[in-house]
């Protein structure tokens, strides 16, 4: 963890001055399960290829595709991915974009470990200046990826992640949230960084999982919430809140810049929720560095990504547990921001 935060510091120390103003979006989409044709022994069996259960050149091309116009509409400066398997997987999608004219010369993929099948990802029109990963103690764990890029001269630090899902309990996120934390705190003062993925946590995560009395072995302590500090006091942390505080190092969850009946990006059944999240800190209202461009978070869902008043995820036969019907992109929704280079502006 110490070599960590020392290149990562090292990075941001290297690279100051001012910049042209300059305005970027900022994305994360969990494409659910982009696996390539390459047999490894570590897929799952429904996407071990050239099975009976179709998983193939066919319909794999019907996959990618899908998920790159997906992307191609959004058109994000900066993506952030989870679950896809490989680096020849994360080539094929950007090849996939580039026949949209889309190009993301940058890209980088977290080291896959042999109890998980797929990692954290990251497609950039920007220079990628650093690179580290983050590791959870907590078995079958998926690494954070942390990346500096280089937006006309200015760093920006990006923590993928894309934590345990809720099979598990809440313990097990925290081992996530911990270990960010960790990372985040030994950061400079003013250091410039978005935490951003799949935290397979709702931004109101400390009042739904009370439902779910299984989720809930941590006597009402979550990882997002309290670990992460986008509560404070109890409540959720405001831009206000993180402006006033300044001796905490508290993040604003951008969900709450929209409607409360718009902020979800995952349905499973009736039940809506926010597991994909973009949060961030006190340094991006500042007027030097990256700033975040007030309330232009929003999830990304155009016509095509619905289906029956229902995500249009990616089909399987016999209630998504059969063969590949090739059909359908993913399971969640892309979540979005613009930011900018130059100070913050309220709007």
């Amino acid at each position: 963890m110490k070599k960590i935060i020392l290149f990562l510091c090292c990075a941001f120390l290297s690279f100051s001055g001012s910049a042209a103003a300059r305005t970027f979006k900022v994305a994360t989409y969990n494409v659910e399960n982009l696996f390539d044709l390459v047999r490894d022994g570590t897929e799952y069996k429904e996407y071990i290829p050239n099975t009976r259960m179709a998983w193939n050149r066919a319909t794999a091309a019907i996959k990618y595709r899908n998920i790159a116009r997906t992307i191609a509409d959004l058109s994000p400066d900066i993506l952030a991915l989870q679950e896809v398997e490989s680096r020849r997987a994360l080539a094929r999608l950007r090849d996939a974009l580039q026949q949209r004219g889309l190009s993301y010369p940058y890209y980088s993929i977290a080291r896959r470990k042999r109890s998980s099948s797929v990692s954290c990802a990251i497609l950039s029109r920007f220079p990628i200046i650093a690179k580290q990963e983050i590791a959870v103690h907590e078995d079958r764990s998926r690494n954070i990826l942390a990346v500096t890029t280089e937006i006309d001269r200015t760093p920006l630090l990006l923590f993928i992640n894309h934590w345990k899902s809720k099979r598990g309990p809440e313990s097990m996120r925290i081992s996530y949230a911990t270990a960010l934390r960790k990372a985040i705190d030994a950061l400079p003062p003013g250091t410039d960084y978005i935490v951003l993925g799949d935290l397979n946590s709702n931004y109101d995560e400390w009042i739904t999982f009370r439902a779910h009395r299984r989720l809930n072995d941590t006597h009402g302590r979550t990882g997002i919430n309290h670990i992460l500090g986008s509560i404070n006091g109890g409540t959720l942390v405001t831009e206000k809140t993180l402006v006033r505080e300044k001796t905490k190092r508290l993040l604003y969850n951008l969900w709450l810049e929209i409607k409360p009946e718009k902020r979800w990006s995952y349905k499973f059944f009736e039940l809506k929720g926010s597991p994909d999240n973009i949060l961030i800190p006190r340094a991006l209202y500042d007027n030097r560095g990256v700033s975040y461009k007030d309330n232009s978070f929003g999830r990304f869902a155009p016509h095509y990504l619905f289906r029956k008043h229902a995500v249009f995820q990616w089909q399987r036969a016999h209630h998504g547990k059969g063969r590949h019907l090739g059909a359908g992109f993913s399971d969640h929704l892309p979540i979005f921001a613009l930011f900018c280079v130059g100070p913050f502006q309220a709007r």
